[in-house]
C-alpha cells in the first residue's frame, strides 16, 4: 500500500477556517453543557454498563480505554463527584499513568439500545479508599483502585452517529468468525502464530478459559 501524505492546501490550521465550513452552533447545543450531574445524567449513568475513558499524557498523545461492568458500575459519589472501578485487564496501565501525568479525562457513557450518549468531563484522581472500593464489589472481588472524577462538564450528545452507523440493527451486525481470533491476531502481530490450526484453537480455548477465570 503506497503511503498516504496529506496535501498541505487542505490542511486547516486555525479555528476561523474551521467554523467557516460550518453553520453557528444552535443555541441549545451551547446551553445543554451542565457543571454537575443532575437527575437526567445520574439516571443516564444508573443504567450504563459500558463506558470510554479518554486521557492523555503530558506530551499530548492520546488514549482511549473501554470499561463495562454490570448496570450502575459507576458509583455516583455526588452531583459533582463519580467513581469507576478498575477492574483486572492487561495491567499495561496506559490511563490510569496518563491520569497520574495529567488528569484531565474525558467520558463518554453508552447504554445498550439507546442511540444518545452522555458526555462527561472532568478532573480525575486514583483512589484506594474502602469506603469506595467495597461498594464496587463483584462477586465478592474488590477493585484495588478506583477512578475518582470532579466533575467540570456534563450534556447529552445526540443520536446522529449511532443512527448513521445503525450499531444496534441486529441487521448489521457481523460475524466474528470473518476475521481471525484477538489471540492470533496478536501472535500475528508479535512472536508469530501456529499454522497449525489444533494447535491455534488449543490457544484461543485458554484465552476463554482465563476470561472465565480472571474476569473480576
Amino acid at each position: 500500500m503506497t503511503e498516504f501524505k496529506i496535501k498541505p492546501e487542505y490542511v486547516l490550521t486555525d479555528e476561523q477556517s474551521l467554523r467557516s465550513l460550518f453553520q453557528a452552533t444552535h443555541a441549545l447545543a451551547i446551553q445543554k453543557m451542565q457543571t454537575s450531574l443532575d437527575t437526567h445524567a445520574q439516571e443516564f449513568i444508573r443504567r450504563s454498563p459500558f463506558l470510554c475513558i479518554g486521557t492523555h499524557n503530558p506530551e499530548g498523545k492520546a488514549d482511549v480505554s473501554p470499561r463495562g461492568d454490570p448496570n450502575g458500575f459507576v458509583q455516583i459519589l455526588d452531583k459533582h463527584h463519580l467513581a469507576i472501578p478498575d477492574r483486572p485487564g492487561n495491567n499495561r496501565l496506559d490511563s490510569l499513568v496518563n491520569i497520574l501525568a495529567n488528569p484531565s479525562v474525558g467520558l463518554l457513557f453508552i447504554i445498550p439500545g439507546f442511540d444518545d450518549t452522555l458526555r462527561v468531563n472532568g478532573q480525575a484522581s486514583l483512589v484506594t479508599d474502602p469506603e469506595i472500593l467495597e461498594r464496587m464489589s463483584v462477586n465478592d472481588r474488590t477493585p484495588k483502585l478506583a477512578i475518582v472524577v470532579r466533575v467540570s462538564e456534563v450534556f447529552l450528545h445526540c443520536a446522529k452517529a449511532f443512527r448513521r452507523s445503525q450499531l444496534w440493527n441486529p441487521d448489521g451486525f457481523q460475524d466474528r468468525t470473518e476475521m481471525p481470533s484477538l489471540a492470533k491476531i496478536i501472535l500475528d502481530q508479535t512472536t508469530g502464530a501456529p499454522s497449525d490450526a489444533d494447535q491455534m484453537r488449543k490457544i484461543d480455548d485458554e484465552l476463554e478459559e482465563d476470561y472465565r477465570k480472571t474476569l473480576y
